[in-house]
């Protein structure tokens, strides 16, 4: 089993990112589990036809100690295993803690060991590396880390503070920094300030998405683009992309 958490500044199209991802995979044969670390829980809304999934946290509110793991995992596209950590109740608590929480939750019931995904993709916030935001690339969660990111500035702010965090984390066998996927926004010089940036924090820049209209039109109907246009140039964008993350073999 593959674990990766994917990070990246709130806006930039990371969930996007991820969910094409997810849905490329499992269109390869892989088992595939998603699992959704913002408090807006809509990570997986693009595998869910457009749907909102119950949360962790919601079902731990709920049923308590009687909640079962078919509560907390939603089938989605292809197959896919949709999870939303969800957050708190807007202005009480913390949404870290809130991410500890579902994570101790989904470990204790065993889920990696009932449904053995072969990959398992952390769609993680990364505006705030700190508590349960960190606790992905912290805790033996995830092997690796990728940043998506544009060639803005805030992006790549955002995309040096998560490889600040993981440095701090160095030598004691936590989540190791894959490099950065461009996700862009076609501002002037953007692939090489996203170089530059990647220098700057020891990685480099492992994929690139280009802005294409066919990802609003699929997410209009709560789709991805592998869903909505499987034989599009952006689909076989998003399987190469997929390919090269797993690295076990090819997708054509």
């Amino acid at each position: 089993m593959k674990k990766i958490a994917v990070y990246g500044k709130g806006g930039i199209g990371k969930s996007t990112t991820v969910s094409n991802l997810s849905a490329a995979l499992s269109m390869e044969g892989f088992m595939v589990m998603q699992i959704g670390c913002d408090p807006k829980a809509d990570s997986t809304k693009n595998l869910t036809a457009g749907q909102s999934i119950r949360t962790v946290l919601d079902m731990l509110r709920e049923k308590k100690d009687t909640v079962k793991l078919e509560d907390m995992v939603s089938p989605g596209f292809n197959g896919v295993l949709c999870v939303e950590a969800g957050g708190p109740t807007p202005g009480i608590g913390c949404a870290g803690r809130g991410i500890i929480a579902a994570f101790e939750k989904l470990e204790e019931l065993r889920a990696y060991e009932m449904y053995k995904p072969d990959l398992v993709l952390y769609d993680v916030l990364g505006d705030v590396v700190c508590g349960g935001f960190a606790m992905p690339m912290r805790e033996g969660y995830a092997d690796e880390v990728v940043i998506v990111s544009s060639g803005e500035l805030m992006a790549l702010y955002a995309a040096h503070n998560i490889a600040r965090a993981i440095e701090n984390f160095a030598g004691r066998s936590y989540a190791t920094l894959r490099g950065i996927i461009l996700n862009r926004r076609n501002i002037e010089n953007e692939r090489a300030l996203t170089e530059t940036a990647a220098r700057e924090i020891g990685t480099e820049i492992i994929g690139e998405v280009p802005r294409c209209s066919l990802v609003q039109e699929a997410e209009v109907e709560g789709k991805t683009v592998l869903e909505k246009f499987p034989s599009s140039e952006m689909s076989k964008i998003y399987r190469n992309l997929a390919g090269l993350l797993m690295g076990e073999r090819a997708v054509s």
